[in-house]
């Protein structure tokens, strides 16, 4: 199954007063190396959402096959500066399996002309 994950974050006044160049070689040093760690089995997409929403300010699509190592990405980022010195606040997961239903259907659903119950008595 592959999950689909949005994952929404804020980037904080204190992240904002650094200088972009501080910024940009905080992004490369910590965040890119993490990302790239898991890119063979998490591929992230990078939205800006403050224009658009009070709530957050930026959000990711996260898609994954292994939740072991979406879990494992979550914690090494919070293991860099942006998280534990406030730069970054993590927001709400939205997790969801893509074309769930289809997969119920093909490998789970009774056999046609069954029902459950006939299966589970077969």
């Amino acid at each position: 199954m592959t999950y689909g994950i949005v994952l929404t974050y804020t980037l904080t006044p204190r992240w904002l007063a650094l200088p972009r160049e501080e910024r940009n070689r905080m992004r490369a040093a910590h965040i890119e190396p993490v990302f790239a760690r898991y890119a063979d089995r998490v591929t992230a997409r990078f939205f800006d959402a403050e224009a658009f929403s009070g709530r957050f300010s930026d959000f990711a699509v996260l898609e994954t096959e292994d939740l072991g190592a979406y879990y494992f990405l979550i914690e090494a980022l919070r293991d860099t500066p942006l998280i534990h010195d406030g730069h970054l606040v993590l927001g709400e997961v939205i997790l969801g399996v893509r074309d769930g239903f289809q997969t119920y259907e093909h490998h789970l659903a009774p056999a046609p002309g069954t029902t459950p119950a006939t299966e589970a008595r077969a």
